[in-house]
C-alpha cells in the first residue's frame, strides 16, 4: 500500500472533480474505482466529498456553483501540486508567464491553495499543506498515479514548469510521439505530451491518471455507466496498459494497469 503522510515541494498530492452533477458522479466513480464518499460541510452551506478507498483520502468532489456554471466553467478535475508557499509560487508562476485565476486563499485550517493557468492555459493548483497533505493514498489499484500535460506548446510549458517548480525535462519517445517526463530530483513528477490534430480541439489540460487492476475490463465497465471513449486500450512499453475516458457529465481521465506499480 503507497500511503503518504508528507509530499516534498513540487509533487502532484491531490485531485479533485468539480462536476455539473455530483450526486451521478459519486455513483459513478464509486462503482468504478471502488470508492467511498464521506461528505464535509464547509462555509456557505456547501458541500465537499471527500473520496476514500480502503478508508484512505484519495481525491476530492464538489458540484459546479450557478455563478461558475454563468462563467462557464466546464466540468473539470483539477490537479494539485505541493509547495512550500502558494504566496511565493504564484508570485513566482506570474514572473514565468502564467495567470492566476485565484489568488491564494485559506482552505479553513487544512490549507492553503491558489489556481494557476499556464502559458499555454492549462490549469492546476497550488497546495500548501497545513492539516491536510492530500491524498493519504497514491499509486495503487483505487487512486490516483500519474498526472500528464497535453498542451500546444511543449516548450513554452517546459520552460514554465522547469522555472516554476525545479523541474528537469527527460525528453522521450513513445513510437512516433515526443514525450517529456519530467523530474524532481530521481524521481518522476509528471509528463507531458503535445495535443496534435487528431486528437481535435482538445484544450491543453492536466490529465489524471488512475490505477486500475485490468484495463479493458474497467473501459467496458465504465462504457454501461456512461461514459464516453476518447482512446481504446493501447500498451505502453514497460510502463502499463491504459485508456482515456469521459465521465457521464463530460470530464476526461485516463485509468492504467501498470505493470510495476510503485
Amino acid at each position: 500500500m503507497s500511503e503518504m503522510k508528507k509530499y516534498a515541494p513540487g509533487t502532484f498530492c491531490w485531485v479533485e472533480l468539480a462536476t455539473s452533477d455530483a450526486k451521478s458522479a459519486k455513483a459513478f466513480y464509486g462503482e468504478l474505482l471502488d470508492w467511498k464518499v464521506e461528505e464535509q460541510e464547509v462555509p456557505g452551506g456547501m458541500f465537499y466529498s471527500m473520496l476514500k478507498h480502503k478508508g484512505k483520502d484519495v481525491a476530492g468532489l464538489y458540484e459546479i456553483t450557478a455563478e461558475m456554471k454563468s462563467q462557464g466553467v466546464p466540468p473539470h478535475w483539477l490537479s494539485y501540486v505541493s509547495v512550500a508557499s502558494a504566496d511565493e509560487s504564484s508570485i513566482k508562476a506570474k514572473s514565468l508567464g502564467g495567470t492566476v485565476i485565484k489568488d491564494p486563499f485559506d482552505v479553513m485550517d487544512i490549507g492553503r491553495m491558489a489556481v494557476l493557468q499556464d502559458p499555454t492555459k492549462a490549469m492546476f493548483a497550488l497546495w500548501q499543506p497545513k492539516a491536510h497533505q492530500g491524498a493519504a493514498l497514491v499509486n495503487e489499484v483505487g487512486a490516483f498515479c500519474w498526472n500528464e500535460l497535453l498542451t500546444t506548446d511543449a516548450a513554452a510549458a517546459e520552460k514554465f514548469y522547469t522555472g516554476l517548480f525545479g523541474w528537469s525535462a527527460d525528453h522521450q519517445e513513445f513510437g512516433p510521439m515526443p514525450y517529456t517526463m519530467f523530474m524532481s530530483g530521481e524521481r518522476m513528477a509528471a509528463g507531458m505530451l503535445p495535443i496534435t490534430k487528431e486528437m481535435g480541439d482538445m484544450p491543453p489540460n492536466w490529465m489524471v491518471y488512475f490505477s486500475v487492476k485490468e484495463c479493458d475490463g474497467t473501459v467496458e465497465r465504465a462504457k454501461k455507466m456512461g461514459a464516453t471513449l476518447l482512446a481504446p486500450p493501447m500498451d505502453i512499453p514497460d510502463i502499463g496498459r491504459m485508456a482515456a475516458l469521459m465521465d457521464p457529465q463530460h470530464t476526461a481521465f485516463s485509468v492504467i494497469k501498470l505493470e510495476n506499480p510503485q
